[in-house]
């Protein structure tokens, strides 16, 4: 199984921390965001290869980094993109490592904003019992779901429907973007480019729920999406306090 960490955005929401730093090398309790989830991939005995797909503003940075920490399966993708308004999207960066690189393998995707505290062993076991895997949060508050997404599962959690920003959500859960993928589902990403949704990866699932099996399953611990200063203030709370306990 190979890996894909998404760390091509300008973290604009973020400002001023992104203007000189990609958003997943922002620091949460000592060190980068993206070192905990390497720590992680490194971790799950399954994962033989990781690509880091930044872009051509931040890439040095992501490169720097990875020569210091002398990680040995980590390769830093460059998708060619300057500014928030030509890149190519979550979805635009999975196809270029896909067409760039040599993906022959299953694959996990993460989001390098992720920031949670589960393993992913629970869901790399289930992908080996079923089909393709995502990874699901209970937020606990239908109002905040839909910021997010929400979907509808069946009683063996097979994914039968899936939209994004939902304004009137059924559930409390919704996925995150930490998803393992048959690679045999890969082809399904150029066709959800080719209809113009290369941005949001949730398009991608919503397209893959109705042409491929695909089975949620819930995250164990918290969960941060950092995608604002907010956010990133309770993760660093919570990583804060848990290593205070340690």
């Amino acid at each position: 199984m190979q890996a894909i960490i998404l760390a091509g955005g300008y973290g604009t929401r973020l400002y001023p921390l992104t203007i000189n730093a990609p958003k997943p090398m922002i620091m949460v309790g000592g060190k980068p965001m993206i070192e905990y989830l390497v720590e992680k991939l490194n971790k799950i005995p399954e994962i033989s290869e990781i690509f880091i797909v930044s872009n051509a503003k931040f890439s040095h940075v992501f490169e720097e980094w990875a020569a210091e920490k002398k990680f040995p399966n980590i390769t830093i993708v460059n998708d060619g993109t300057l500014t928030n308004e030509d890149r190519l999207g979550s979805v635009g960066d999975i196809q270029y490592v896909i067409e760039n690189y040599d993906i022959h393998e299953d694959i996990m995707i993460l989001g390098g904003d992720n920031f949670f505290e589960d393993s992913l062993q629970n869901a790399v076991n289930l992908f080996h019992k079923k089909w393709n895997v995502i990874v699901l949060h209970d937020e606990k508050d239908l109002e905040l779901v839909k910021g997010f997404n929400n979907l509808e599962m069946d009683e063996n959690n097979k994914v039968l429907n899936f939209i994004e920003k939902p304004e009137n959500p059924t559930s409390t859960l919704h996925a995150t973007l930490i998803y393992i993928l048959r690679n045999a589902s890969l082809s399904h990403i150029k066709t959800v480019i080719e209809s113009w949704k290369a941005d949001r990866a949730g398009d991608f699932i919503a397209y893959l729920c109705q042409k491929d099996d695909i089975y949620g399953t819930p995250l164990e611990g918290e969960w941060f999406d950092i995608g604002t200063l907010d956010q990133l203030k309770k993760a660093e709370d919570w990583i804060h306090l848990k290593n205070n306990k340690e």
